[in-house]
């Protein structure tokens, strides 16, 4: 392999809702990478309000869209030996895939660093990755792709309603849905075919947990699982519009070793060099999986996921996809270990999306599998009680924890309809609904969220009320108070007394 001496690194575009702000992080973490390795950067990213376009970053940046057009015309006058997809979401890595057809990049002589091209296009395609997958023995939701509405009609009848509809090559859920009647998916796919060429049509698997890990793997097929996450919401709403929990907190030994080894067995059969996110759904009750996708690149969950853990996965990315390997990379945090290890958290890690909807008009104000988040927090804590508490707060939102008693005003019947329909509030709902008597059995049937997180929230919300009722605070129920993450400011506002008190 010749030397690399200069990259030509692509950003993920301007910023827009579900697109591009999540990846300066891995953006940033591979300009660092490169600079150590005295390599020249080149970066095309057009959002000057990221701090890999600061300057005194790159070597050279370009204020231009990531599309293939602009970026050929970077290359011919740059020429750089190698190009970086993995660092800019979706927008680089669909642009590396054009500039790849196109011939540019054979024409320039620059080479593709970490995970092949063919990799990324397998991953990409649904047809060619459910083919692999299927190859290995791994199970993914049964579907087939579809390049007409007709054809996407006629099979949804034959897998029968609800049914979920996908897009290859998209980010933040772009153009995905479920259809629960021919309507419905008449619609949708109207609006996907507006978007791609390639739609997917699976059985709805709606309702199932969905676990998330971060893989990493060297050229010399060393390979590890740096984190695992479990969505609060079921499978149906998008990870960036869902509360993401490190590490999973509901699942069996049995079920988090399972989900770690096909891991493992996805990233070797693509080929992987770097690191990738692998999403599953696993049915609640009898433990049955299937691989929902993967991310050949850095995306938001790893992001998530590096400052959960400590492990910095985009600047060991960077490092591996000039060909290091993982037992020659120092671990940035201990300086003494090597960065062939997996983490171990003696903590929870709470991530809550962030809505901004009001500011729009004519909006539809619920969640599903489109991303529609601004932004998110994040927040450690000894408990999910703590962490969730917190991250409440953090959000900046005007909430002191997840009781609000504002939504206590609705009737139980109104309080069940939002249970059934996500929307940015829905924390706050179930915290209500909770204190109006609605049970913890019923709030799993509408929402399909795990009993565990439910039963967590139950008894905030039983202290809230314990607060509430008691003339006078003991040092046991304030400690108790404490340690389910309610402040100072919380607790002065049920007892009436002032946050310094």
């Amino acid at each position: 392999m010749k030397r690399i001496q200069k990259v030509l690194l692509l950003g993920s575009g301007a910023l827009k809702i579900g697109e591009a702000g999540e990846f300066d992080y891995s953006g940033t973490q591979a300009i660092k990478a490169l600079k150590e390795e005295g390599v020249q950067i080149v970066l095309v990213n057009p959002n000057i309000a990221t701090i890999q376009t600061s300057e005194g970053y790159a070597d050279a940046i370009y204020f231009l869209p990531v599309t293939a057009t602009f970026v050929a015309k970077v290359i011919a006058k740059e020429k750089p030996d190698g190009i970086f997809l993995s660092f800019g979401g979706q927008t680089a890595l669909n642009c590396g895939i054009e500039l790849y057809k196109q011939g540019t990049l054979k024409t320039y002589g620059v080479s593709i660093l970490g995970t092949p091209i063919q990799a990324i296009i397998d991953t990409e395609d649904r047809q060619k990755f459910s083919h692999r997958l299927h190859r290995i023995g791994l199970k993914t939701a049964k579907g087939k792709v579809v390049t007409r509405v007709s054809d996407g009609l006629t099979l949804a009848k034959q897998l029968g309603y609800p049914v979920m509809l996908r897009t290859g090559f998209a980010l933040g859920g772009t153009g995905s849905g479920v259809a629960k009647n021919a309507i419905i998916l008449k619609t949708l796919l109207t609006s996907a075919f507006a978007l791609g060429s390639q739609v997917i049509i699976e059985e709805c698997l709606y309702g199932w947990k969905e676990v998330e890990y971060e893989v990493v793997r060297d050229k010399d097929d060393n390979c590890i699982t740096v984190c695992n996450m479990e969505n609060f919401d079921p499978v149906g709403i998008h990870t960036g519009e869902s509360i993401v929990v490190a590490p999973s907190q509901t699942l069996t030994d049995r079920e988090y070793f399972e989900l770690r080894d096909i891991s493992i067995r996805t990233i070797r059969e693509f080929g992987i060099v770097g690191e990738c996110n692998i999403q599953f759904a696993l049915h609640p009750k009898n433990g049955d999986w299937r691989i929902i996708e993967v991310n050949a690149r850095l995306s938001r969950s790893s992001a998530l996921a590096s400052k959960a853990t400590g492990y910095p996965l985009a600047y060991v990315a960077a490092k591996l996809a000039l060909g290091k390997t993982l037992p020659e990379l120092r671990n940035t945090v201990t300086k003494r270990t090597s960065a062939f290890f997996e983490p171990s958290l003696d903590y929870i890690v709470v991530k809550i999306p962030r809505w901004d909807l009001e500011k729009y008009t004519n909006v539809d104000p619920t969640i599903g599998s489109e991303m529609k988040s601004v932004g998110e927090v994040m927040t450690v804590a000894r408990t999910f009680k703590e962490a969730i508490q917190k991250a409440v707060r953090a959000s900046g939102q005007g909430h002191e924890g997840v009781v609000d008693e504002r939504e206590m005003k609705q009737t139980n019947q109104q309080m069940r309809s939002r249970l059934k329909t996500p929307d940015p509030r829905r924390l706050f709902v179930i915290g209500a609904a909770m204190a109006k008597g609605i049970t913890v059995d019923e709030i799993a049937k509408l929402t399909g969220i795990d009993r565990w997180y439910l039963y967590s929230i139950k008894r905030i919300v039983g202290t809230y009320n314990k607060l509430k009722t008691t003339p006078n605070l003991s040092k046991d129920i304030l400690a108790d108070a404490k340690r389910q993450g309610f402040s100072d400011k919380q607790i002065g506002v049920v007892l009436k007394m002032s946050e310094d008190e």
